[in-house]
């Protein structure tokens, strides 16, 4: 082999190292990054997210018998790395409204909260409650320690097709007022449902 074929193949190695330790640095970064963005000191360090911190703090996920805590990350952030990616950049939109004073205020935040509380809950539930099942999964349960109403709702849950969220609605933050029907997408008022009222959600909690 020539010197010049043998300085090509070295330099070739030499960058091919560069660039595999310099991934390796990116993703050690990149990992260091998302880990630090989930501690909850950062999560709650916001004005406006002091109102559901406090309620985050009267809540069992906070403290409990066990003293297992669940973190802010652990119900909001996916642990499967593109969900997580995604879920950060998303996040960005909260830092937006901290900057322009959306919900810095506790009347500002109950005037948002339906819809953001709604927003949570459509995510959840087009992901099957992932962040729930990381702690509560059907298949670790034992049915037979949960109360008689537990267990009858959670043996049933899978074969009607129900995630966690469908049900445990208001477990750490309180559950939003309604917003008034507007009265232009109301039901007309006519002899055929005169006198009918919206059935109630049997799952609501």
């Amino acid at each position: 082999m020539s010197e010049a074929r043998k300085s090509t193949r070295r330099t070739s190695l030499v960058v091919l190292a560069l660039v595999f330790l310099a991934g390796i640095g990116f993703a050690g970064a990149m990992t260091g990054g998302l880990a630090y963005s989930n501690r909850m000191e950062l999560c709650v360090s916001c004005h406006s997210l002091q109102v559901p911190y406090a309620e985050y703090r009267e809540s069992v996920h906070f403290k409990n018998a066990s003293g297992v805590q669940a973190t802010c990350a652990d119900c909001h952030v996916p642990r499967e790395f593109f969900p997580k990616l995604h879920a950060k950049i998303m996040a960005v939109k909260d830092v937006y409204h901290e900057l322009v004073g959306t919900i810095d205020t506790p009347e500002k935040f109950e005037a948002q909260r339906w819809a953001m509380a709604n927003r949570v809950w459509d995510r959840m539930k087009a992901t099957d409650s992932r962040t729930c099942r990381t702690c509560h999964d059907f298949s670790n349960m034992d049915l037979s320690a949960q109360s008689r109403s537990a267990r009858s709702r959670h043996g049933a849950a899978e074969d009607r097709g129900q995630t966690c969220i469908d049900c445990h609605k208001g477990i750490v933050h309180h559950l939003p007022d309604e917003p008034p029907e507007d009265p232009a997408t109301a039901t007309e008022a006519t002899p055929e449902n005169a006198g009918k009222t919206k059935p109630a959600d049997p799952d609501a909690a």
